[in-house]
């Protein structure tokens, strides 16, 4: 017997332009439900019993939406996401697995499928799915960079061009996805990222801090809570779930969840259902779940204090946000970016500037705080720099990002001695020559070294 459940709807919404879903499953039941399901939604569908058959249809026409069971008789529906993306990645495509199967759901995630649905087939939250495909499809400016530049991410190195690639990727998915780095890194700039360039930007973003509630005000605060269902409780309230529907959820400091509460997330992250405080039915959520922490959560796990079917089910996608000392090139961008925006928060009439010998100090600076101490660093030196150009003494960088010296000049020239690292002495070097446009003589300067020195380490490092 097919795994479908009836359609308890017959509602009809056409929309203006009618999309074409490609439809591929070998159980001719089920392959009828979903096309009178979409069917009824306004949509035309194209149907195919086996791999062979999808190929051939996509090589015939464009489709606005790819639905493929994951087990086919000819192959793996993995096959048509993996082909999809290589050859149609403006197609997404949703896989349909067999009930609990999680591990194929986040293997074809990880490939880069839209989402997953399970059978029997929900058709509740098969129109939800469809609806925010459709919606990407339709609107590929929503996941542009260009549509909201505030949520541009702000570097051109190696390791911030693989986070942008990384977003860019995972907005056109709706897989959970774990963001982790150090404190300060930009966790939640990644997450706003990811959520702007998706096709849920029109809905909300809500950034919640699991850390900064209340163990006994939890649930009420994800759920909500009906008037009355405790002391105190004298209206109906909405919760974090519920202000996020249709949008995205964003779980900082996810860690620091007490454990009784983890269960009843991961509840509402399977079912898609969450119940209100006092409430007798559960009421169906649409919302999209990223999380952080600066805590190593398999740890947590290891240790007992983190449920590992929770882990699994937040981390199908992890996503690593490299330390500002990883992207030291990028510190000139970050500063002028940060300066700007300190300079229209407190109405300078005129720009705010900072001087060659600041931005290398900065640049050689470690930033245990990450960009957030970078942007500390900055205000304060605007609020005590004259004619509004910051110097290097504006700056008072912490000693203990200069181990052996208490100079930018005498810090980067202590890092170049024969003892360091070496990797280290060619990211100072290349550093300090990004930060003065490759002046040779400016950076010899500002590194304590003779032209000579810094022309003997160029060529030894191979350096431009």
């Amino acid at each position: 017997m097919t795994d479908i459940q009836t359609d308890p709807h017959s509602q009809n919404t056409p929309t203006a332009s009618p999309s074409t879903v490609l439809v591929v499953d070998d159980e001719a039941d089920l392959r009828a439900l979903l096309e009178i399901t979409l069917g009824r939604m306004g949509l035309h569908t194209q149907s195919a019993a086996n791999l062979a058959e999808a190929r051939a249809q996509l090589e015939k026409r464009s489709f606005d939406l790819c639905l493929t069971d994951m087990r086919l008789p000819d192959g793996r529906g993995m096959e048509l996401v993996e082909l999809i993306q290589q050859r149609y990645p403006q197609t997404p495509v949703a896989v349909i697995t067999a009930y609990g199967n999680m591990e194929l759901a986040v293997e074809a995630l990880r490939a880069g499928a839209f989402d997953c649905v399970s059978k029997p087939v929900d058709l509740n939250l098969l129109r939800t799915l469809v609806k925010q495909a459709l919606h990407r499809s339709n609107q590929p400016s929503s996941c542009s960079a260009d549509a909201a530049p505030q949520r541009q991410l702000i570097g051109d190195s190696a390791a911030m061009l693989r986070v942008k690639g990384q977003v860019d990727k995972l907005a056109r998915s709706q897989a959970p996805v774990f963001i982790c780095g150090e404190s300060g890194t930009g966790k939640e700039v990644i997450a706003r990222a990811i959520h702007a360039r998706s096709n849920r930007a029109d809905k909300p973003f809500v950034a919640v801090n699991c850390g900064a509630i209340p163990a006994e005000l939890m649930e009420s605060e994800f759920f909500g809570h009906l008037k009355g269902s405790f002391t105190g409780a004298s209206q109906n309230r909405s919760g974090f779930f519920q202000a996020a529907d249709g949008g995205t959820l964003f779980l900082d400091e996810i860690a620091d969840m007490p454990f009784a509460m983890q269960v009843k997330l991961l509840r509402a992250i399977q079912e898609r259902q969450i119940r209100p405080v006092g409430a007798e039915q559960e009421q169906a959520v649409d919302v999209r779940i990223l999380s952080a922490s600066h805590k190593p959560l398999q740890q947590g796990v290891a240790e007992g204090r983190f449920r590992e079917d929770l882990y699994y089910r937040i981390n199908v996608i992890e996503l690593w946000v490299p330390p500002l000392r990883e992207r030291r090139s990028d510190i000139p961008l970050l500063a002028a970016a940060l300066l700007q925006r300190i300079a229209r928060q407190y109405g300078s009439p005129q720009p705010l500037t900072i001087s060659g010998e600041a931005l290398a100090a900065l640049t050689a600076y470690a930033f245990p705080g990450n960009v957030r101490e970078l942007e500390n660093i900055l205000e304060r030196a605007a609020a005590l720099c004259e004619s509004n150009c910051i110097q290097l003494q504006d700056l008072a960088l912490e000693p203990r990002a200069y181990p052996r010296a208490s100079s930018a000049s005498e810090a980067v020239g202590a890092e170049l001695s024969p003892a360091s690292d070496q990797g280290d002495e060619r990211q100072q070097l290349v550093a300090a020559l990004e930060a003065h446009r490759w002046n040779r003589t400016a950076a010899a300067r500002v590194l304590g070294l003779t032209l000579r020195q810094l022309r003997y380490r160029i060529k030894k490092y191979r350096i431009g």
